[in-house]
């Protein structure tokens, strides 16, 4: 595919550079001057970045602290597990000649790596390998691919193709042969039974407290809040902790997506300083192009707008960092489709003579065409469909065959499997017996570091504020896994353990509020606001030129927006969108 070059010519001033000599390779360190700390001795170099600590404890950990477990014969697990935070560590072993990269884990901080012959280069910013010379800005038709798929592109890919990022807890060593996988370092075990619920439950609001407590650890401290349970938690937490809080929401003028009462409902309940501030179509047209740029890679989730909607307007509002949600539905068993992939077990758990035989009675025969035997046969279907495959029932990839959305050129060489193997991979690494956990330890990663915590930190950080996710401190990821699936969602009760918890603590309209997604209402808008039309109509018109979709695809796409579903395929025009505007951004 094109070469690209960034849209910004010059190194940036607040990377420090580090060059290290492994063997004969040259290994470049590009790394914020700010948030690393560096220490060594005869043995080992290690540079911290991000805000390490100590697991169960507020208190700092050094490049020296690290320097000093690694003197007295920590290995790389034992000091993975006494470490919490948001962090990226590389530690050059001297002896060995060996480098290795390990992120927290989450991945919350990036960790990227470039080869080109014997020169690595490693950086918290992509962008920082390509403006070094470090690799060339080749993008990978893969990468575009998984793009498609997922809406974004899951570590280890990136977009281009000579660069990867870390995946949450990787442990990776280079040394002067190979960049060797040693391992995933967090794999916790969860747990299959409860004992003395009622104390767990008082526990579990005292490790929310105490995630908090971390988190809040900043001054000019504010907090998103939707009004969900998980954002209703985090504001009353920071209200308790800190004896005050300011709380921001993001409303729409469109019925099935505003849910500002909610929030209110919480800012009431908690007497919060609340803000709310209401997204129009024509701040989406005038923020688009600038907030597809602004990710280092392609990113497609359409409601990165309203997150960077909302903390513009608390920067203005003086506060200099939010605290943010994410993360509860995918601790405690929140999204609605790990109740739904519940009601296949009965059929998985039959006897296989009897499965065959249900098959060719309700499947296999007219009966599936009958009105109320479909629904059976569409059932056995779907149970036929093994975890975690099944989930991807409503993937643009599956709904539409590869070679109709790609052209023929653009398909050489991507491996159109390669999606759903590295979903497998991660839902079979899950060490639980329980299909609900195995769901919830991907989500960790393909939800959550992939996707939403991107979003956020990239628009936190576009509109100038830090952010911090107390649900993700490691303290309190521990504590979910030791909730047996069953507790946390018995039956179809999603989050049943964790209303349960916070029973006493949050408003009870809070409680018993429905599961809503939150998105932005791009697919009616781009039928009503003029601007919002023009800017994906010339960029559609753009990409069709690149050889990647189809341009007849393109057209569909539009067509069945306009006449059918306009909020699902409104979703595949925002993503191509978004593409074509990023690589706009970066063209020569």
């Amino acid at each position: 595919m094109t070469n690209l070059k960034q849209d910004h010519e010059t190194v940036h001033t607040d990377c420090e550079s580090y060059v290290i000599n492994i063997g004969s390779r040259n290994c470049t360190l590009l790394l914020d001057k700010e948030g690393t700390s560096r220490a060594q001795n005869d043995s080992f170099e290690v540079f911290a970045l991000g805000q390490p600590r100590r697991y169960g404890s507020s208190q700092s950990v050094t490049a020296g602290d690290l320097l000093q477990w690694l003197a007295d014969g920590q290995a790389m697990q034992q000091l993975f597990d006494n470490l919490a935070g948001r962090f990226a560590l590389l530690v050059v072993d001297k002896p060995k000649q060996s480098l290795s990269m390990l992120t927290d884990h989450m991945a919350s901080l990036p960790l990227y790596y470039g080869l080109s012959g014997n020169q690595v280069g490693i950086s918290s910013s992509l962008s920082q390998l390509i403006e070094n010379g470090i690799i060339a800005a080749n993008i990978s038709r893969q990468a575009v691919f998984h793009y498609v798929y997922f809406h974004c592109i899951p570590a280890p890919l990136t977009i281009y193709a000579n660069a990867s990022k870390l995946c949450p807890a990787q442990w990776l060593e280079i040394d002067e042969k190979q960049v060797a996988e040693r391992g995933n370092l967090y794999r916790p075990k969860f747990a299959q039974e409860l004992e003395q619920q009622e104390n767990m439950e008082a526990k579990c609001l005292q490790m929310i407290e105490s995630a908090v407590k971390y988190s809040a650890d900043a001054p000019d401290v504010g907090a998103f809040l939707s009004g969900g349970l998980d954002s209703s938690t985090v504001a009353g937490m920071l209200k308790k902790v800190k004896g005050a809080a300011r709380t921001f929401s993001v409303g729409f003028n469109e019925p099935g997506y505003d849910e500002t009462e909610f929030a209110m409902i919480t800012a009431r309940h908690f007497e919060t300083e609340h803000k709310t501030s209401y997204l129009e179509p024509d701040y989406i047209s005038e923020n688009f192009a600038k907030v597809a740029e602004r990710f280092e890679e392609p990113f497609g989730n359409s409601s990165a707008l309203a997150a960077f909607y909302c903390a513009s307007e608390a920067h203005k509002a003086g506060i200099r960092t939010m605290l943010a949600g994410d993360g509860g539905d995918e601790f405690f068993a929140g999204n609605s489709r790990y109740a739904k992939q519940k009601l296949f077990q009965p059929f998985e758990n039959l006897p296989g003579a009897l499965k065959t035989l249900m098959r060719g009675i309700f499947v296999k025969t007219p009966l599936a065409k009958i009105k109320g035997f479909s629904k059976v046969a569409s059932y056995i279907r779907q149970a036929d469909n093994p975890l975690p495959d099944r989930l991807q029932e409503y993937n643009f990839l599956h709904r539409f065959a590869a070679g109709e959305i790609f052209t023929k050129e653009f398909l050489e060489g991507v491996d159109k499997e390669l999606p759903l193997q590295q979903l497998r991979q991660r839902y079979q690494q899950a060490d639980s017996a329980s299909p609900v956990d195995h769901m919830l330890y991907m989500d960790w990663k393909f939800t959550l570091a992939d996707n939403d915590l991107v979003k956020v930190s990239k628009m936190c950080e576009m509109a100038g504020v830090d952010v911090r996710f107390p649900f993700l401190e490691k303290e309190l990821v521990d504590f979910s896994c030791k909730i047996p699936a069953e507790v946390k969602l018995p039956g179809q009760k999603l989050r049943h353990f964790f209303k349960q918890a916070t029973r006493q603590f949050l408003a009870t309209e809070t409680l018993n509020k429905p599961k809503h997604g939150f998105g932005l209402p791009f697919g009616r808008w781009m039928r009503s606001t003029p601007k919002l039309v023009d800017i994906t109509q010339s960029s559609l018109e753009n990409l069709k030129k690149r050889n990647i979709f189809k341009p007849e695809f393109i057209d569909k796409a539009l067509a069945m927006q306009s006449q059918q579903h306009a909020a699902y395929y409104g979703e595949l025009i925002w993503i191509m969108t978004v593409l074509e505007l990023w690589l706009q951004s970066r063209e020569e």
